[in-house]
C-alpha cells in the first residue's frame, strides 16, 4: 500500500484547499505583472496577452519538470509553494526597481518572473494530483483538481481588480498574495509534518519568508514610496492608487515644480501647463457664435475650466471624468486648487464622474463647444474616445453652430497618431483645423477643431487675458513645417482600432 493512501479526510480537505489557493495566486500573479508593465511601457494588450501566454507556456514546462522531482511529493509542494511566496510576492518590486535602468534589465526581470513563478504554478498541479490519486481514483482526483483550479482562478481574477489593486495597490497586492502562498505552505508543514524529512528547516524557511513579507506588508507605504522615487526625478508629494488609475503628484525641490502623473505619463507640469491649457481652450472659445454651454471630457485636474471660465457668457460647464479621485485631488489639493483657481467650486461647473463613452450617448442638453482632453491613445480603451464612433455621438449632442477640439498628441513625435485624430475627426465633421505648438515638458503638441456647422475662421482674436497665445502664435501654430505636414492614414473606427496601432507604429519609430 502506498504512503499517501493513508492520508486522513483531513489531510485531503488541506490538499483540495492548497489546489484553491494555488491557483488564485497564479492568477493574481499574472494580473500584477501585466498590470505593472502596463502602467510602466503602456500597450496593456501586448502587456496582459505576452505575460498570460508565457505564463501558460511555463506552467506547461512546470508540469514536465514535476516527474523528475523526487519521490517525496508532499515534500515537493511545499517547497513549491514557498518558492512561489517569495517570487510571487517581491515580484511587483522587483519590476518597480529595476524600470529606471536600461529596458533591457526590465525585460530580463520580466521575463524571469513570468518564467520562474509559471514554472512553479505549473509543477503543483500534477504533484496534488499525483498524491491524490493514491487516494482516491484517478478520475476523481482530476475532477477535483481541475474544478477547484478553475473557481481559485475565477476567485483571484475578480479579487484583483475589486479588492486588492484598489485597497493596497500593487506593491502590497503581490506581497499579500505572497503572505497568502507561505501560510499555504506553513498549514501543509504543520498537517503533513510526518511526510517530511527536514520538517524543522522548512518550518524556518517558511517562517522567515512569512517574516519578511509581513514587514514588506507593514511597511508597505514606505517600501513604495522608496520604489517611486526611482521613477519620479521629485518629490512625491501626494499618489493614490484608484480603480482606474495610478494618480502621481511630485514636486521639485528647486523651483518647486509641480506635475501630475497618470500610470507613469506626465500629464502637465505647473511651470508650462499655460501653453497647453491655453493653445486648448482658447481658439476653439475666440470663434464668434453661441458658447453658453461648454461640455469638457477629460480635465480632471480643472485647468481646462479655469480658461473656459474666463468667458462671461458662458453660463454652464459639464466637466465628464471618469476617476472620482481625480476630481476631488484636483479641489482639495493646495497645489492643484492654486493652479485651476478654484475651479471646481465656480457655480456654473458641474462634475460628472462618469465613462465619457457612455454620458454622450446620453440623451441631454445640448453644447456649443465640446473640449477633449483625454490621454493619448496608448490603449484600446482610450482608443474608443477617438474613434468615428465617438465623434458621431459627440455631434449628436452638439448644437447646430457648435465646435469641438480635441487634444491631438505630438504631430512631430506621434505623427500618423496626430493626422490619424484629424482623418477621424474629418469624417464626421464638415471642416477641421489642424495646429500645433511647443510645450516644454512635451515638445511639439499638437490640437485639432472641428465645426459642425459653420465654418473655422482662418485668424483668430483672443479677447481674454492670456500669457502664451495671442493672434501671431496662433497663425504661426497652423503652419506645419514639412516633417509635420499632413500624411494619409486611416480612419480610426471602435471595430477597427487603427488609431491605437498608429500609436503603437509611431513609438517604434
Amino acid at each position: 500500500m502506498h504512503i499517501y493512501s493513508k492520508i486522513s479526510k483531513q489531510q485531503v480537505a488541506i490538499l483540495l484547499f492548497s489546489i484553491l489557493i494555488v491557483a488564485l495566486c497564479g492568477i493574481a500573479y499574472q494580473l500584477i505583472i501585466s498590470t505593472v508593465s502596463s502602467y510602466l511601457l503602456g500597450n496593456s494588450v501586448y502587456q496582459f496577452s505576452l505575460t498570460i501566454g508565457l505564463f501558460m507556456f511555463s506552467m506547461g514546462v512546470g508540469s514536465y519538470l514535476s516527474k523528475l522531482l523526487g519521490d517525496n511529493a508532499i515534500q515537493n509542494f511545499i517547497s513549491v509553494e514557498i518558492a512561489i511566496s517569495l517570487f510571487g510576492g517581491i515580484s511587483s518590486l522587483l519590476l518597480l526597481m529595476s524600470f529606471p535602468y536600461v529596458r533591457a534589465l526590465y525585460d530580463t526581470v520580466m521575463f524571469g518572473l513570468i518564467f520562474i513563478i509559471g514554472a512553479l504554478v505549473g509543477m503543483e498541479i500534477p504533484i496534488l494530483t499525483g498524491i491524490l490519486a493514491k487516494k482516491q481514483s484517478m478520475r476523481d482526483s482530476i475532477a477535483n483538481v481541475m474544478s477547484l483550479d478553475y473557481v481559485g482562478g475565477l476567485i483571484g481574477a475578480v479579487a484583483f481588480p475589486l479588492l486588492l489593486l484598489p485597497h493596497l495597490g500593487l506593491l502590497k497586492s503581490s506581497f499579500a498574495i505572497g503572505l497568502v502562498n507561505i501560510i499555504t505552505a506553513l498549514i501543509n508543514i504543520h498537517f503533513f509534518r510526518e511526510y517530511l524529512t527536514r520538517p524543522r528547516l522548512m518550518t524556518a524557511i517558511s517562517v522567515a519568508v512569512l517574516i519578511m513579507l509581513t514587514a514588506f506588508t507593514v511597511y508597505g507605504t514606505r517600501i513604495s514610496s522608496f520604489a517611486e522615487k526611482h521613477l519620479y526625478f521629485d518629490q512625491i508629494i501626494y499618489k493614490k492608487q484608484t480603480p482606474y488609475q495610478r494618480i502621481v503628484v511630485t514636486q521639485s525641490e528647486s523651483n518647486k515644480e509641480n506635475r501630475l502623473y497618470i500610470d507613469g505619463h506626465i500629464q502637465f507640469s505647473s511651470r508650462d501647463e499655460y501653453r497647453y491649457h491655453e493653445s486648448l481652450v482658447h481658439p476653439l472659445m475666440s470663434i464668434a457664435g453661441k458658447r453658453e454651454n461648454v461640455l469638457i471630457l477629460g480635465g480632471g485636474d480643472g485647468l481646462a475650466i479655469r480658461e473656459v471660465l474666463k468667458y462671461d457668457d458662458v453660463k454652464l460647464i459639464h466637466l465628464v471624468d471618469i476617476d472620482p479621485e481625480m476630481t476631488d485631488i484636483s479641489s482639495t489639493l493646495p497645489m492643484l486648487t492654486k493652479l485651476n483657481e478654484n475651479s471646481f467650486q465656480h457655480e456654473k461647473v458641474t462634475v460628472y464622474n462618469e465613462d465619457a463613452f457612455s454620458f454622450i450617448n446620453q440623451a441631454g442638453i445640448l453644447y456649443d463647444r465640446v473640449i477633449i482632453d483625454m490621454p493619448d491613445p496608448h490603449n484600446e480603451a482610450i482608443n474608443k474616445l477617438y474613434s468615428r464612433e465617438f465623434y458621431r455621438m459627440i455631434r449628436k449632442r452638439m448644437s447646430d453652430q457648435g465646435f469641438v477640439v480635441s487634444q491631438s498628441s505630438s504631430p512631430y513625435f506621434t505623427h500618423k497618431t496626430f493626422w490619424g485624430i484629424e482623418k477621424t475627426l474629418d469624417s464626421v465633421f464638415d471642416t477641421t483645423l489642424s495646429y500645433h505648438v511647443t510645450i516644454p515638458s512635451f515638445g511639439i503638441w499638437g490640437f485639432n477643431l472641428a465645426s459642425a456647422g459653420t465654418s473655422i475662421p482662418e485668424s483668430f482674436q483672443f479677447n481674454v487675458a492670456t500669457r502664451f497665445i495671442n493672434e501671431e502664435t496662433m497663425q504661426a501654430a497652423m503652419v506645419f513645417p514639412k516633417d509635420t505636414q499632413k500624411i494619409d492614414v486611416p480612419v480610426n473606427s471602435i471595430m477597427e482600432p487603427k488609431l491605437y496601432q498608429l500609436y503603437l507604429e509611431d513609438l517604434r519609430i
